[in-house]
């Protein structure tokens, strides 16, 4: 089992999750706003089985979705990090496990840099700490937000690569997703 790493930018502690966490994340998941980009709202068993993936993924990687919380204040805003890509998809690398990065996080947290600069943590960590080759990140077409973080980070689109997720039915509204890519070298080159 690997050791969880935790890490801390400027006004973000992202940490591994405790189980106080349950409840500000359920209220995050069962919430139409933040989950407007994903199937469904979920439910706090659903929240609750998030987390032990999220656990189980760190005991195997030691690295995963950190639980993000405010420096100033304590209080939990949502999740940002690093994960292997749990399907098949035309971007994997066949020699090894393709790394995404994504983000989660509370509305009242929305608008205020939380999700750049957490993010910046987690690629910093991805490239300088475990020396991944390359982080991919995807979304629905329509999820400006998150696409702008993907842009603010250094990551890049190429059209070609977008794909129709594999665990979404034939002509659901949110299966058409693009994908961006940064590598190492982009990143120490910033």
């Amino acid at each position: 089992m690997a050791e969880p790493i935790e890490l801390r930018s400027e006004r973000l502690l992202l940490r591994t999750w405790r189980n106080e966490d349950l409840t500000p994340l359920a209220a995050m998941v069962a919430d139409p706003e933040v989950m407007r980009y994903f199937p469904a709202t979920q439910s706090t068993a659903e929240a609750g089985q998030l987390m032990e993936r999220v656990r189980a993924h760190f005991a195997e990687h030691g690295f995963g979705l950190w639980a993000l919380e405010r420096n100033d204040n304590g209080a939990f805003i949502g999740f940002t990090g690093l994960g292997v890509v749990g399907f098949n998809a035309p971007f994997c690398n066949p020699a090894g496990p393709t790394i995404e990065i994504g983000w989660r996080l509370a509305r009242d947290a929305w608008g205020q840099g939380f999700a750049s600069e957490a993010a910046r943590a987690a690629l910093a960590c991805a490239f300088e700490g475990l020396q991944l080759p390359e982080v991919v990140a995807f979304t629905v077409p329509a999820n400006q937000p998150s696409r702008a973080v993907m842009e603010r980070m250094g990551m890049r689109r190429n059209p070609a690569d977008d794909f129709q997720h594999p665990n979404l039915p034939d002509g659901h509204p949110l299966r058409a997703h693009v994908l961006y890519r940064l590598a190492r070298e982009q990143w120490l080159a910033q």
